[in-house]
């Protein structure tokens, strides 16, 4: 079944070009939900000490004002990344006083909607456009899912790598075109491969009953607070997490056939008017409501486990940016906040995710048929509510597979890519980390959310007061870390520059904001 990756893998190393495979950057994006210390949602402001959510590269927010979003720069290593996110957790945990990092991606509600704040982001109009359009999904999705936390790994391959698979594949046409087929049909395969990634590391078995906010659910009680799937692993990609529940009605899905089509696809979808949302108003009482009425406000609003991510140039769209520059990197969105690691994630965990994003790269990539569609929308949700039973079949090429069998399989061919990643390291890092991996599969009660059921068990505790004891256990090891002083003063220097520009923007700003609007989506 992989023979033809396999054959490119044997090139690559006959030629020499084995290293390029190495060359890879990897970045991280990990949302944290600031809390009170009774775990509820904080309704304090964006700390003025972190600098501006606007215009900081590090340090900014997602949804809410109080979901943080910690990003790294593109790194050579998991470590370096993991480094470089541990230094902005030690740097943030001093200057949010006594409130917590919320440990895990399923928040506690306890005050409903309300209690949710909507992220601002100054009088600028680029300001503007970000808190305008999350009004716009709060009325349009709610506010509860918003505030679903998750980890975004970001990856690309280095610049040695692409000349040399260009010419292995005997692939005519500039490079750039080569470059943006290839991550497409990476595109494709970490679709077929997604529910793999809920199993091995989803870490959302169980929910507050808060989150639910008194709407009736399938889901089983786990205690008088909790509710939970017996064999699921990952709930914030189920049918409770967020998704776009109207695109099937729309008939909007993205297409990941090429880049073109791609960029067609979302283009169409925000430029089509929807009357479910016209009624809801665009200006309403001279307050903007939503950024427009349309099926998509922006490309960020079509929610996918992956996305193709440009580079892009000023407030250039990211549909534009792609047809300017190509695909700079992928995101892989899947990944739960495992509340066992303090990062909410593990560096082990990064080896493995490298090697899965490359095996996705070098393995066929056919485009994805309306059938094949349907394949992986239902393996990706029978996994995130289903994932550790082990009678669950998937579907595969029109028949049904034991998700093990599948999974042992996927693992089995990563075993050469993962020597090759290991290069010359006597720790061999990266198979070590497939072997965690394969124990996984063969034990399910190894995966993160068995473990955090197991845990919630042990400690006789419901979802709320687990979450609550670990956010307090990873506060207490940054907040008794100290951030070396070279780099808290360079951390303190970003967060002043930050508010500086973001100053600057405000005063700079001449345009009305609907022209603003109008320009922006003119592009």
């Amino acid at each position: 079944m992989y023979a033809s990756y396999q054959a490119r893998l044997e090139r690559l190393l006959s030629r020499e070009q084995a290293h390029t495979l190495r060359s890879g950057l990897i970045g991280l994006e990990k949302e944290s939900l600031r809390v009170r210390t009774d775990g509820g949602i904080a309704q304090t402001p964006h700390p003025a000490a972190l600098g501006s959510a606007l215009t900081h590269p590090w340090i900014t927010t997602d949804y809410s004002e109080a979901l943080l979003e910690f990003i790294t720069p593109p790194c050579a290593s998991a470590r370096q990344a993991l480094d470089f996110m541990r230094d902005l957790h030690r740097f943030t945990y001093p200057r949010i006083g006594e409130e917590l990092l919320w440990a895990t991606s399923m928040p506690c509600v306890l005050e409903g909607e309300r209690g949710i704040p909507v992220a601002r982001y100054g009088h600028s109009n680029a300001g503007r456009m970000k808190t305008v359009y999350r009004l716009g999904l709060g009325l349009r999705y709610g506010r509860l899912m918003q505030v679903i936390a998750g980890v975004h790994f970001n990856f690309s391959m280095g610049e040695a790598f692409w000349p040399a698979y260009q010419e292995i594949l005997g692939a005519g046409g500039d490079e750039r075109t080569f470059r943006d087929d290839i991550y497409f049909g990476m595109l494709r395969n970490l679709q077929r491969l997604g529910w793999l990634v809920p199993y091995l590391f989803g870490a959302s078995p169980a929910v507050c009953k808060s989150f639910l906010a008194g709407k009736p659910t399938t889901l089983a009680d786990f205690d008088e607070g909790t509710y939970y799937e017996p064999y699921a692993t990952s709930l914030r990609l189920g049918d409770i997490g967020y998704q776009n529940r109207k695109e099937e009605e729309s008939g909007i899905k993205a297409n990941y056939d090429n880049l073109e089509g791609y960029v067609q696809s979302l283009s169409r979808a925000i430029a089509t008017p929807s009357p479910e949302y016209e009624r809801l108003g665009v200006v309403v009482d001279g307050e903007y409501r939503q950024l427009n009425a349309n099926i998509l406000q922006i490309e960020n609003e079509y929610y996918s486990t992956v996305r193709p991510k440009p580079s892009p140039q000023g407030n250039e769209k990211p549909t534009a940016a792609l047809r300017r520059g190509g695909v700079a990197y992928v995101e892989l969105r899947s990944v739960d906040i495992n509340a066992f690691e303090p990062l909410g994630v593990g560096e082990s965990q990064l080896y493995f995710l490298e090697a899965l994003m490359i095996f996705a790269l070098l393995n066929d990539s056919p485009p994805i048929s309306e059938l094949e569609r349907f394949a992986i929308d239902h393996n990706q949700g029978a996994t995130a509510h289903r994932g550790r039973d082990p009678s669950l079949k998937l579907m595969r090429g029109g028949e049904q597979i034991s998700l093990r069998y599948w999974a042992e399989e996927v693992l089995q061919a990563m075993e050469p890519l993962c020597r090759i990643l290991d290069g010359r390291d006597p720790v061999k890092p990266y198979t070590a980390s497939l072997a965690q991996q394969k124990a996984k599969v063969d034990n399910a009660e190894l995966t993160p959310s068995a473990q955090m059921l197991a845990s919630m068990a042990a400690n006789e505790e419901g979802f709320h007061h687990f979450a609550k004891r670990v956010s307090r256990e990873h506060a207490a090891c940054f907040r008794d870390a100290r951030l070396d002083g070279a780099r808290e003063a360079e951390l303190e220097e970003q967060a002043r520059s930050s508010l500086r520009q973001q100053r600057a923007m405000e005063a700079e700003d001449e345009l009305e904001f609907g022209e603003y609007l109008r320009r922006y989506f003119a592009q």
